[in-house]
């Protein structure tokens, strides 16, 4: 698959919430996902740890009201794209978080995936 066509797939999974099916059928077993500094993990290596990721996000969600995610941005072996999601966090106020998302392909697969945005701070 091209770049094009990772991003284009990643942004529809996204936009139906299947974020599941999208590390499955779209990341590499050797991913690198980086988080910022003050993020609960600042990065993890390889396929399994990235679904851990995913699963210890989810478990932190109480709902998430909505989402939006832009359409990509492509350039050689990158993509890029923003995503707002409206969200109440367990034991924390509802709130709204918009991140950018950076994304790198080799051969077809996401190989590394950057996210940039303000974490919350602890208690709300």
């Amino acid at each position: 698959m091209s770049t094009q066509e990772v991003a284009d797939k990643l942004i529809s999974f996204c936009r139906q919430g299947q974020f599941s099916e999208a590390i499955n059928e779209l990341y590499g077993q050797d991913i690198v996902s980086v988080e910022p500094d003050g993020a609960p993990e600042k990065e993890v290596r390889g396929l399994e740890a990235v679904k851990q990721k995913t699963e210890n996000f989810n478990n932190m969600v109480e709902e998430v009201h909505g989402m939006e995610i832009s359409d990509p941005q492509v350039a050689d072996k990158f993509f890029s794209c923003t995503m707002k999601m409206d969200v109440t966090f367990k034991g924390a106020p509802r709130t709204t978080m918009e991140e950018i998302c950076l994304y790198k392909v080799e051969d077809g697969k996401i190989a590394y995936e950057e996210f940039f945005f303000t974490p919350m701070n602890p208690g709300g």
